[in-house]
């Protein structure tokens, strides 16, 4: 299966470098400086149709099999395979992820207040007990005597 799909991306690539050389050499309709200033063929609207000469069926043969090669590739690219993605095929890749995971998940944790919140004053574990045990104070209402 990999020394086909390598076949098609050559083929490929060779067909849309012939594509690339094969439409800079051919001559474009209306291309004369004479077209530009109206003295060019007014029969259709992209100048006069003639028989197709061996380059424009060249580019058409080489366009057609770019767009075959093309979806081949995309047919391929799509089939359910051996699994994972680039970084499970490299080498220091041994577990898949789903097994990091999993044990990951495994070991204990060695505190239950991340690192940057035991800097910060009154917001450990113990600040939202200790917070809750007793009631906020309330100030007293003041009174005086004279009115």
């Amino acid at each position: 299966m990999h020394i086909a799909l390598t076949l098609i991306l050559v083929i490929q690539i060779l067909s849309a470098l012939t594509m690339v050389g094969l439409i800079l050499m051919q001559h474009g309709k209306g291309a004369d400086m004479g077209a530009s200033f109206g003295s060019g063929s007014s029969g259709s609207l992209f100048g006069a149709t003639g028989s197709a000469n061996f380059l424009s069926r060249s580019t058409a043969v080489a366009a057609t099999l770019f767009f075959i090669c093309t979806l081949a590739l995309a047919y391929f690219g799509n089939q359910p395979g051996e699994g994972g993605g680039l970084m499970s095929k490299l080498a220091g890749a041994e577990k898949p992820v789903a097994a990091q995971a999993a044990s990951a998940a495994a070991k204990p944790a060695a505190s239950a207040v991340p690192a940057g919140i035991a800097q910060i004053p009154g917001a450990g574990p113990g600040a939202q007990a200790a917070s809750a045990a007793k009631p906020a104070a309330v100030p007293a209402p003041k009174t005086s005597g004279a009115k």
